[in-house]
């Protein structure tokens, strides 16, 4: 049995605490929202982010962040990602020396082009960060039905030791040491999910959901290679597999927001009906900033940055896409 610190209890930290749980792990859930950690010790269930998932007795609640870190063997950051580093900040004073920090947010720091897990170890440098992504529906994994995830870190027995916590019959963990390139695929794909729904927005079909998906993995591997990642990622969980899910579920918030987008919706009043964060809207500034950084090209992450920040209509931006230059897909054989 580990003690696991749970940081953020929103429907994925939820969904995790619950996984830790039930797989007789020593749990502690923080939250900042003093009405939350109320709900959920009154109710065993979060009403509002993940109704209908009854959570396991044995689970503790605090608002205290020391006592959520403190002597915890690992700690699971799970706060959005525009959080990340004003919290990973509040948490460094109780972080021991080694003591592993699992991000399972997926985001890109608009300001500064870092990766999540950069942000942590530059506001906690004492800790061993380590990721966890993947097409994981919170939702889902709150339900138990069977979902495979990547942990990644630089160290394999820490990945290792991630996996034994966390996997069971209906949650299999592999592991990786590409941090890099499972972040790039974790963030970049929310910006193509808001384009896979502004598409649904304006009526389109399978076939243009299609090409997002492919021609969106393009542009996240072209990118990702450019930066060091391994194209084994991109073809993985963390990306042609979260890319997947999150374009085509109903439970992917930018997928819904990206379809009140296209049905004429500003940005804002889409993130507001969706009443999430919108992790896309905050990583599709960071992906222009890096495609330009190492000079790639990423013609779908551009048009949505028009739509959303630049009041581009959504139908221009779909027609400019498809009448861009004539391009080959495979350039070698001929």
């Amino acid at each position: 049995m580990a003690k696991i610190g749970l940081i953020g209890a929103g429907s994925w930290g939820t969904a995790l605490s619950s996984l830790a749980a039930d797989n007789g792990h020593q749990v502690t859930v923080w939250s900042i929202v003093k009405e939350e950690i109320e709900m959920l010790r009154k109710n065993g269930e979060h009403l509002d982010k993940l109704p209908g998932v009854k959570l396991p007795e044995s689970i503790s609640y605090t608002t205290d962040l020391k006592e959520a870190v403190e002597g915890m063997d690992l700690c699971i950051l799970a706060v959005p990602s525009p959080f990340t580093r004003k919290t990973a900040g509040m948490m460094a004073p109780f972080v021991r020396q080694g003591q592993i920090i699992v991000n399972v947010a997926k985001g890109i720091e608009e300001q500064t082009l870092m990766t999540l897990s950069e942000i942590i170890e530059q506001e906690i440098p004492q800790a061993e960060v380590a990721v966890l992504s993947g097409p994981s529906h919170a939702e889902e994994v709150g339900k138990k039905m069977p979902t495979t995830i990547v942990a990644g870190a630089k160290a394999k027995e820490t990945a290792e030791y991630i996996q034994n916590l966390l996997m069971n019959k209906v949650f299999r963990v592999y592991t990786s040491p590409d941090m890099l390139g499972i972040e790039l695929g974790g963030s970049l794909k929310n910006v193509i999910a808001l384009a896979a729904g502004i598409a649904d927005g304006l009526g389109c079909g399978d076939n243009t959901k299609a090409a997002l998906i492919t021609r969106g993995i393009t542009e996240i591997g072209r990118l990702g290679l450019a930066m060091g990642g391994k194209l084994e990622t991109f073809c993985g969980l963390s990306g042609i597999g979260d890319l997947i899910v999150t374009c085509a579920s109903m439970h992917s918030r930018n997928r819904r927001a990206g379809i009140l987008i296209g049905q004429g919706k500003t940005m804002n009043e889409a993130m507001s009906e969706v009443k999430q964060v919108v992790e896309g809207v905050y990583s599709a500034k960071a992906a222009m900033g890096l495609a330009k950084k190492y000079d790639v090209e990423m013609p779908i992450i551009e048009q949505v940055n028009l739509v959303l920040f630049e009041k581009k209509p959504a139908a221009q931006a779909l027609e400019e896409l498809m009448l861009r230059d004539k391009k080959i897909e495979i350039s070698t054989g001929w």
